[in-house]
């Protein structure tokens, strides 16, 4: 049923006729606003993340403009909002801080003001999770507008992608085949405009999982951020909103259980980032949604790796998008799928992909041409995610075979453990550090807690003496996360973290850990009376912040299991309108 007029939330602040309704009148004409402007029109929020030291979003002030022309044009009023932008890289310690920040603040942007509907306009990494969790919880009429990859680059005639070779030609400079002059050169053409990440980064996982859930237009997630038709796109999002606030397609009539796991067989044919595993279980907590490691275990089993891209293949976004973008990727799992899931069009996913077609079938694969054919020696090697348990991390923790040695997989060596990223990183070209091919790397202190804000430490980086001798990749492992964008045998999220008394802090240089990804366990080879007395005497590290937002978190937060939300912030029941006085 269509909503009418007075049913709309921003009629609270400008249809009564007392003194409140005319000062929210008077303050939007004091902007130069005409009364006709605003009066008896739906107001749409443009919550804009846009920054100038986040250079993925350097177009969002231009985009914005594209969307309030769409707003118009379908009659609505748009207002622009800016919101805190968490662009990866710059932002330290890391973004992953400040993602439920980012939550809060979107959420209460739109319980505060008078706002019928919101576009949300980000797309680096915490941008897409933290304005859909914040939308999700207010649960007003909300469209996500994605910033989009930025374009290719080529080197030695091979397609170049932000952070996956910034990786691969660290280590080529690190042992000297390339040159400092060489090395300024690619500093200043590898990343060549605005936009997320070109490879299947954190950035184009999210925006790709939120499409898939039915919360941003067929084929928005995969337009690049320079092309003519991402503006369009941008238009098209002002026009949909408008109809969206008047339909009442609010998220909780979208992001069902179902959407949920839509969501997680795109990220699993997409051979997606590892942080999924953190965001998707916190924007379904705020969902009131039950969605565990278990469920994306299950159907990485069952749906392979079909997109062609860096770090599982070779080729980058542009590529995909060019090959049909997500809308073809989708009809090639639709089998996978759950069809009837209601989207942000008003009709059903299924609906959305009918008709769509891949052009290449190299970059988006059938199901019968992985981008990494099982093997019988390894039939887990092209899966993009397994969750482990064992001694090691009851709760799970997370590895990304696909971008994996399938050789390291089920693997047993003795750790080096390193107690902060500082440390190791001050020991890792040592020549005479203690490493061979067969060690396990250990990094600890690098969760939710101990980092704080689980910064992405987790692909540790291999010794230079191996380097030298032509190994390029061990077991890592660490509570850290690990850039979507970077690759090898590491393992993730373990839970629960060394800094609240996990079983990896327990570990000591020397102890045997084996990986068995069959199995889908991790473990000490230790007796547990001996960890039982290492326990003992362990103590908690002294926090070092005693006021502030890090203190908060620290307080706050959730395991990464968990989704890293805070206790205050998840679940969905629904915090009051604000009263009007």
């Amino acid at each position: 049923m269509q909503k009418k007029l007075h049913q709309l939330r921003s009629q609270r602040w400008f249809a009564s006729d007392d003194i409140r309704g005319f000062a929210h009148r008077q303050r939007m004409q004091q902007q130069g606003l005409s009364r006709d402007e605003f009066m008896g029109r739906p107001i749409v929020g443009i919550l804009n993340t846009w920054s100038d030291l986040s250079p993925c979003h350097a177009h969002l002030r231009d985009r914005a403009q594209a969307i309030k022309r769409g707003v118009l044009q379908a009659g609505g009023y748009p207002l622009e909002l800016p919101a805190m932008s968490l662009g990866e890289v710059m932002v330290k310690p890391t973004t992953m801080l400040y993602r439920n920040f980012l939550a809060m603040e979107a959420e209460e942007l739109i319980r505060s003001l008078p706002l019928d509907g919101v576009v949300l306009l980000g797309g680096c990494d915490k941008t897409t999770p933290g304005l859909v969790m914040g939308a999700m919880s207010m649960d007003v009429p909300a469209l996500f507008c994605p910033a989009g990859s930025m374009l290719n680059d080529r080197y030695q005639g091979q397609a170049v992608g932000a952070g996956t070779h910034t990786k691969k030609y660290w280590e080529q400079y690190t042992i000297g085949n390339i040159d400092q002059p060489e090395w300024i050169s690619l500093e200043a053409r590898m990343t060549r405009a605005p936009g997320t990440c070109n490879t299947m980064g954190t950035a184009s996982t999210m925006t790709s999982i939120v499409e898939a859930m039915g919360l941003a237009l067929p084929g928005s997630t995969s337009l690049p951020a320079m092309d003519a038709a991402h503006t369009r796109m941008a238009w098209a999002c002002g026009q949909r909103i408008v109809s969206m606030i008047w339909e009442d397609l609010r998220p909780s009539r979208i992001l069902t259980r179902d959407a949920f796991l839509n969501g997680v067989a795109t990220w699993m044919a997409l051979g997606g980032s590892t942080n999924a595993a953190v965001h998707l279980p916190a924007m379904a907590g705020r969902a009131g949604v039950q969605l565990s490691l278990d469920d994306f275990d299950a159907l990485a089993r069952q749906v392979p790796v079909l997109a062609n891209l860096f770090p599982s293949g070779n080729r980058l976004m542009e590529d995909f998008y060019y090959a049909g973008g997500l809308p073809a990727l989708l009809q090639r799992i639709r089998s996978h799928l759950q069809l009837d899931a209601l989207t942000c069009t008003g009709t059903t996913l299924g609906a959305n992909i009918e008709g769509q077609a891949s052009t290449d079938d190299d970059v988006i694969r059938t199901l019968d041409n992985p981008v990494i054919p099982a093997t019988p020696q390894c039939p887990e090697a092209g899966m993009a995610l397994a969750v482990l348990r064992g001694n090691l991390c009851p709760d799970g923790a997370v590895i990304k075979p696909s971008a994996a040695t399938p050789a390291l997989l089920r693997h047993t060596g003795p750790a080096l453990v390193f107690d902060s990223n500082a440390d190791m990183l001050a020991a890792i070209n040592d020549p005479d550090l203690d490493v061979n091919e067969n060690t396990v790397m250990v990094l600890r202190n690098g969760g939710p807690v101990g980092g704080p804000g689980m910064p992405e430490w987790g692909n540790l980086p291999i010794p230079k003496k191996l380097l030298k001798q032509g190994i390029r990749d061990i077991v890592r492992l660490s509570d850290a996360r690990m850039s979507g964008t970077h690759y090898g045998t590491c393992i993730l999220h373990i839970a629960p973290e060394s800094a609240v008394g996990g079983p990896l802090a327990l570990v000591r240089t020397g102890d045997l850990i084996r990986l068995d990804i069959s199995a889908r366990t991790l473990d000490v080879l230790v007796s547990e009376d001996e960890l039982a007395q290492r326990r003992a005497q362990w103590r908690a590290p002294e926090p070092p912040y005693k006021r502030g937002f890090t203190r908060i978190y620290q307080h706050e937060v959730t395991q990464a299991n968990l989704g890293c939300d805070f206790t205050s912030l998840a679940g969905n029941e629904k915090t009051p309108e604000p009263p009007i006085y």
